[in-house]
């Protein structure tokens, strides 16, 4: 069996110390004693189920990232932009995993890293390799381990849940359909991708590549998760109304949740979990694309890999807004009664971005009418992707539209203080109304957040108070999510825990407009459930790892910006 590593170039200076050592090891009793030690490791792995095997490696992630952000003093200058200085390793592979093992084993898990493997500490290999190699050992291990984990967790929710005898009969057809909608599929790529890692690590104790397997499975297999998760609106709806109007189907969910096999997790968990699982390949694909040698083989199989796995989450994220927009508009569409000429509403293209009510301030703009009573009065915003429409709210439910304008003639302009009457006033501008005329429109909000969040959304481009990623500055403020946090509204982010992004701006009254970093999506979000990273060179190396995974986009974007200006 070939070396692994003669299928890869390796520019470190112990390139040909690794390949004879691993040559050496190489014989057919150690890959032997390796392949039944793997296999004794991913059947422990399976007493850990996903859910717990992911919150335990995203904790890990918080803690290393704390310890990196006491470890300088935050007031030291920044790093420049072209070479970020790095953390200093430490003298060897064994102190440097240290903390992250003992972490790990004080949760009481049976989370193995690989240099924790007998044979890789027996072998000599760990005094021959440098440690950014051993990090990346680490991180495609991790991506096997955690598939291992994910399986566990699939063929759970298939027998003990889909499965069940007495759940079979409760269900209609069509609801198991909708409730269960492909996973059989989901579980089959799954355990075909997982049988194919394992035979990559098999084959030697140094791990070649994991990316190149990634890549391929994510072409050839990987839609089926489009269409689970595309499913996911009318799943969760399903499973609502079946616990409502079904008290057999409660019961008996509520007794399996019970078994021991669960570990205290919900249905609902085991549901999520390919959404769940789409999302983490990613991360973990960009987590081996950090550690891998620049304009190497192995950088480019990740880069191919991750704009794969990038173009699956997306398709995924789009599924599942098409189907809870379309309901929406149609809900929004009843509500509204046109005083001016009617535009269509519903739309394709068209998407609710926020809606609320805010005050609007009657008579001129003048400080001697700000002294009189019933200053203002309730206006209701609908604001869409590319329209506004501006009503008042009527009996009934109901909305009598008064204005509109496209979203792209809008501008804001916060007012001065002047007081407390004008605490978290902005002014409004319709370049274009409905009327074919400008329109000017004074409003209060009910805090400062409440302002920001409305001005940054009727006007997108409008400068935020810090810089964002595309900026491509050499520092910004950045925060890490410590709590999970599900977005309440449509201008707010759902946040993973370990999730970074750039502040973009923030409130007095504890909101924050942040930008993640992995896939630059912008939204609001609670101040509490983060914590900010004050060392500049822990966050100009996060930056520095972000424009290096994205700088195939980058490079896609500058090709078909250069082909639209011939």
């Amino acid at each position: 069996m070939q070396c692994c590593f003669s299928r890869h170039r390796h520019t470190s200076r112990n390139s040909a110390e690794i390949t004879k050592c691993s040559t050496a090891l190489h014989s057919h009793s150690t890959l032997l004693l390796f392949s039944c030690n793997l296999s004794d490791l991913l059947c422990c792995l399976l007493g850990l189920l996903y859910q717990e095997y992911r919150d335990k490696s995203t904790r890990q992630e918080i803690e290393t990232r704390r310890l990196q952000d006491s470890q300088t003093d935050p007031e030291e200058s920044s790093p420049s932009e072209e070479t970020p200085p790095e953390t200093e390793p430490a003298s060897t592979p064994e102190s440097k995993a240290a903390p992250q093992f003992n972490l790990l084993r004080n949760s009481n898990s049976r989370f193995n890293l690989w240099q924790d493997l007998p044979e890789i500490r027996s072998s000599g290999i760990l005094s021959i390799l440098q440690p950014d190699e051993i990090k990346l050992q680490e991180a495609m291990f991790e991506l096997v381990t955690s598939e291992a984990s994910y399986c566990k967790s699939l063929n759970l929710l298939v027998s003990h849940f889909m499965e069940n005898e007495r759940l079979k009969k409760i269900l209609h057809q069509s609801e198991a359909h909708i409730l269960f909608s492909n996973v059989l599929d989901v579980k089959a790529v799954s355990e075909r991708f997982l049988l194919d890692l394992e035979r990559r690590v098999e084959e030697n104790i140094v791990i070649s590549d994991v990316c190149d397997i990634v890549y391929q499975h994510t072409v050839d297999h990987f839609s089926v998760y489009i269409t689970y998760v595309s499913n996911q609106t009318y799943q969760e709806r399903t499973y609502k109304q079946l616990l409502q109007d079904k008290p057999a189907f409660r019961d008996v969910i509520t007794q399996l949740e019970l078994d021991p096999m669960c570990r205290g997790l919900s249905f609902s968990s085991f549901l999520i979990l390919p959404f769940q699982r789409i999302t983490r390949l990613k991360l973990l694909v960009q987590n081996i694309l950090k550690k891998v040698e620049e304009k190497s083989e192995r950088e480019t199989t990740a880069l191919e890999a991750h704009k794969e796995l990038e173009t699956v989450v997306k398709a995924c994220n789009e599924g599942v807004r098409k189907m809870s927009r379309t309901e929406q508009m149609i809900s929004i569409q009843k509500k509204l009664e046109f005083k001016i000429k009617s535009v269509p509403i519903i739309s394709h293209s068209r998407w609710l971005l926020k809606q609320g009510e805010l005050q609007q301030m009657n008579g001129p703009k003048t400080s001697r009418t700000l002294r009189t009573k019933k200053l203002f009065r309730e206006i209701y915003l609908f604001l869409f992707n590319d329209l506004l429409v501006i009503c008042r709210q009527i009996p009934g439910d109901k909305y009598q539209v008064f204005d509109s304008a496209p979203r792209g003639l809008l501008r804001v302009e916060e007012l001065e203080d002047q007081g407390q009457s004008l605490a978290n006033v902005f002014i409004l501008r319709l370049l274009e109304n409905a009327d074919d005329r400008e329109a000017s429109y004074m409003l209060k909000a009910s805090s400062q957040s409440e302002m920001k969040r409305w001005m940054i959304s009727l006007a997108p481009n409008r400068r935020t108070k810090f810089v964002s990623f595309t900026s491509r500055l050499s520092d910004c403020p950045q925060i890490q999510c410590v709590h999970p946090y599900v977005a309440q509204q449509p201008d707010e982010l759902s946040l993973e825990l370990a999730d970074v992004l750039n502040i973009l701006d923030k409130t007095d009254d504890g909101w924050i407009f942040g930008e993640r970093l992995h896939d630059q999506e912008r939204g609001w979000f609670p101040s509490s459930i983060g914590e900010e990273i004050l060392n500049p060179k822990i966050r100009a190396q996060n930056l520095k790892e972000c424009f290096r995974v994205h700088k195939s986009d980058d490079s896609q974007r500058r090709k078909l910006g250069s082909r639209n200006r011939q």
